[in-house]
């Protein structure tokens, strides 16, 4: 499929617009929306799915909105909302995608993560207010909620003040002072928080999460995914912008939804076929000093969200740097932290795979890292290069303990009985990884491809069964402790980056080590030094395999000259 497609398919669908738009350079996006517009587009022309796109159900919402719906408040105050492209692509992929037998709708959960000021809690009370008289529920329960009550009803309030504005709406819709109902088809919409007194025995269709960002934990997301459960066609609605309340429900699920976005382009990665994210991002921090960039998290910016205004912010954020971290967060959608993305997926995703018996590699340098705690993999890496290559070549061997095995498939979301069967994992007897079974890798490696190891670069974190073992059979000065610092990782991992993009490290196209590399983030000082370290705020992320690689990275690049008069 060329990446232009033709507006007048299925007459005119907004998707397929929007999606010729970004492809052709006239909206600016980044990779994840970028990959989830051509995902999206795919779909559609997809006819052995089981879903099927229906313009009709895709403009059954749009007409409700801008046919009802009037803006509350501002310039447009009493006039009809007109949804920008952006927007009628975003509802059409939500709601147009149906069964081809049941009708039933494909997504029940939608996430939009954009800027602040580009219109969430308009597309949030409008979608509540269709779902409340024009979905065709039959006692639809509707709720807007958040953690506090006074954040909840901003959307809520926003959905009456339109209701009131409306002579259509407010002729189906009776406004109380806590609650609106419509009679007609029993239906009633609410504000609700985890203050409220009882969240118990709720029949929801629609909610509609709110300032998502400052959610603590999950226990209300938790509680109102569960009372959708009775319902056959239910959404979950999630708007929101970055915020500063790290480890929470918002990290969790910006987590989640990144691992759905790479998964629809890695054939490994994670599939939720019912869930639909887009995320309005910089792509990197560093992208904020170019203006153009900045419709990567502000997709109104110029109709909705002020261009002066921003430029205005940007500018007192360069003279004054304590503005900047939430410049970053709220208006360009950064997460408020000192951790960054490392590799994009094309630029670590190298299909190339080797023999590495038939290569015959004379030496090698090995890298390892531990687990720690039982929430990580154990990892060991082999590199190795021939002469006259640029190429770095890298095997990589994982290790989990069989109790933890079942239990850590379930909460990281990725095949480790299958990696296992396929002889890219481990599994090591009891709770913790024996690390003998590591040395014994790294002997069997040398006696099957008779490569020599001349060096092991080691994370010295509980090591110490391990260095002795290889010191009793390598010597001593075969093997090296890697400080895990800024210090020592910066340089390397700087120099590791830029041979990842020029495709010239071979990791065999080991899945996990693949996963691990796209797990990684960067922690970087004043100074710009990095040291790699988890996707933010979650546990569930594994770099083990990248970490192992940079161990061994790391006595590659201080002896360069040395070993290069080895190979």
């Amino acid at each position: 499929m060329g990446k232009e497609l033709p507006a007048n398919v299925l007459d005119y669908n907004p998707i397929i617009d929007y999606h010729n738009q970004i492809e052709s350079g006239m909206e600016v996006v980044g990779r994840k929306v970028r990959q989830a517009y051509k995902k999206i587009v795919r779909d559609i022309f997809d006819e052995s799915s089981e879903w099927e796109y229906s313009p009709g159900h895709a403009n059954h919402v749009i007409d409700f909105i801008e046919r009802y719906c009037r803006h509350s408040k501002g310039r447009w105050a009493g006039q009809p909302i007109r949804l920008e492209l952006w927007q009628k692509a975003f509802i059409s992929a939500g709601y147009g995608f149906v069964h081809k037998i049941s009708g039933e709708r494909k997504y029940q959960e939608l996430g939009l993560f954009v800027g602040r000021k580009n219109g969430k809690s308009t597309i949030s009370s409008g979608l509540s207010l269709y779902h409340l008289v024009a979905d065709g529920e039959g006692g639809p329960e509707v709720y807007c909620v958040s953690t506090k009550r006074d954040a909840a009803k901003i959307v809520w309030n926003e959905s009456k003040r339109m209701v009131k504005k409306s002579p259509s709406l407010s002729k189906r819709i009776k406004s109380r002072v806590n609650y609106l109902a419509s009679d007609f088809n029993d239906g009633v919409y609410l504000a609700l928080s985890s203050d409220s007194h009882s969240l118990d025995g709720l029949n929801s269709s629609m909610v509609s999460a709110d300032e998502l960002h400052a959610w603590k934990d999950s226990n209300l997301y938790d509680v109102m995914r569960d009372s959708m459960s009775a319902r056959e066609n239910p959404m979950f609605l999630i708007i929101s912008t970055m915020g500063t309340v790290r480890a929470g429900i918002f990290d969790i699920l910006y987590d989640l939804y990144s691992d759905i976005i790479d998964g629809w382009e890695n054939p490994d990665g994670y599939k939720n076929e019912r869930v639909l994210p887009i995320i309005y991002e910089l792509d990197k921090p560093k992208d904020i000093h170019k203006e153009k960039n900045w419709k990567m998290a502000n997709p109104a910016l110029g109709t909705i969200k002020s261009v002066d205004q921003l430029r205005d912010k940007y500018g007192k954020a360069m003279k004054n740097p304590m503005l900047l971290p939430n410049l970053l967060c709220k208006d360009f959608n950064v997460r408020s932290s000192s951790q960054m993305g490392w590799l994009q997926y094309d630029q670590y995703n190298n299909k190339a795979t080797f023999d590495m018996k038939a290569l015959r590699p004379r030496y090698g340098i090995a890298g390892a890292d531990f687990s720690k705690g039982g929430h990580d993999l154990t990892a060991v890496s082999v590199l190795f290069m021939l002469p006259d290559e640029p190429t770095i070549y890298v095997t990589t061997m994982y290790w989990i303990p069989r109790g933890k095995l079942e239990q850590s498939e379930q909460q990281d979301r990725v095949p480790y009985q299958r990696w296992y069967e396929l002889g890219l994992l481990r599994v090591c007897e009891g709770q913790t990884v024996d690390q003998s079974d590591i040395v014994a890798w790294l002997m069997e490696v040398q006696d099957e491809t008779g490569i020599m190891l001349w060096n092991c670069g080691y994370d010295s974190w509980s090591a110490s069964a391990f260095v002795q073992q290889m010191e009793a059979i390598f010597g001593k000065s075969a093997i090296t402790p890697v400080i895990q610092g800024k210090k020592t990782l910066s340089a390397p991992m700087y120099s590791l980056e830029s041979k990842f993009k020029m495709n010239w490290i071979n990791y065999n196209d080991n899945p996990i080590t693949k996963w691990c590399i796209g797990n990684t983030e960067v922690e970087m000082d004043k100074n710009g030094n990095i040291q790699p370290v988890k996707m933010d705020g979650s546990r569930l992320k594994r770099i083990d395999g990248l970490a192992s690689m940079l161990n061994a990275y790391v006595v590659l690049q201080d002896r360069w000259e040395e070993y290069q008069t080895l190979i």
